[in-house]
């Protein structure tokens, strides 16, 4: 049994010459752990894992125990890790803001045979929180669109991204977000893949696209500048190949153009 144990938004952990392991069941009684809202998540390597937060955090942990962020552990664990933990993460963190009914306001509890909340007052059923984000890989002959978020650092740049209303097809949702953030317009709009980002409950759609017509024309509400990249010109700061992000300008690097423009065409 592995324990994916939440105290806010980190997680225990455990080390073993600089390597990230995930508590067991041991682990947990030698330090005396109490814990609440155990859910059962799914399994790895044949062990069943849990998802919990702390009733009482530890005041010290012993030396190879230790807290860490998602983002951190992110960069830590292998895929099939980090996709459990991310699930964990983002279960505790829709109990914990789910623990009333909105209808109501009684006390909700967890739904039999489901992973879901229900009002024991009004029937209601409450499931899990997934937010879709479109994140688009645009080309312009050859070159590349990429931006700088005014909440990242000066000298990073990454492809543009932005999230799904109610009712909006994803295709169209890339072309509203990439003409409200920088005013163009984009066409043969296809799939490229999709990763779970878990801050807290995210889903990154992955599309790429061909620019279509019009000038830049930045949106400084979200956006501090954008521009077009040659493969030789890309900057020097920009999403690690882990993030789908990352994925997306390395397929372009990989002479990523009009490639992938056969099906799904809009």
């Amino acid at each position: 049994m592995l324990w994916f144990l939440f105290d806010n938004n980190k997680m225990l952990i455990k080390l073993n010459n600089n390597q990230v392991f995930i508590p067991n069941q041991e682990d947990i009684k030698g330090l005396a752990i109490q814990v609440e809202r155990g859910i059962l998540i799914g399994g790895l390597e044949n062990f069943p894992c849990y998802a919990a937060e702390f009733s009482q955090a530890p005041e010290a942990l012993p030396n190879d125990f230790a807290y860490m962020s998602l983002r951190k552990l992110f960069f830590k664990t292998d895929e099939e890790v980090f996709g459990i933990a991310g699930r964990a993460y983002q279960i505790i963190h829709w109990v914990r803001t789910h623990q009333y009914c909105g209808k109501c306001s009684s006390l909700m509890e967890n739904k039999a045979g489901e992973l879901a909340r229900k009002c024991p007052s009004c029937g209601i059923t409450s499931y899990p929180r997934i937010s879709p984000a479109v994140i688009v890989a645009v080309v312009k002959d050859e070159q590349l669109l990429m931006a700088s978020n005014i909440n990242f650092p000066t000298s990073f740049y990454s492809v543009l991204a932005g999230f799904v209303e109610p009712g909006e097809t994803l295709e169209a949702c890339v072309q509203r977000e990439i003409k409200e953030e920088v005013g163009i317009e984009v066409k043969n709009i296809t799939y490229f893949g999709s990763q779970p980002w878990p801050f807290p409950d995210s889903l990154m759609i992955g599309f790429t696209a061909e620019y279509a017509g019009g000038e830049i024309a930045v949106d400084n509400t979200e956006l501090a500048t954008a521009d077009w990249f040659a493969r030789t010109q890309l900057p020097g700061n920009i999403p690690d190949n882990k993030t789908i992000a990352g994925r997306l300008i390395e397929w372009f690097l990989q002479g990523g153009t009009h490639g992938l423009y056969s099906n799904n065409k809009r």
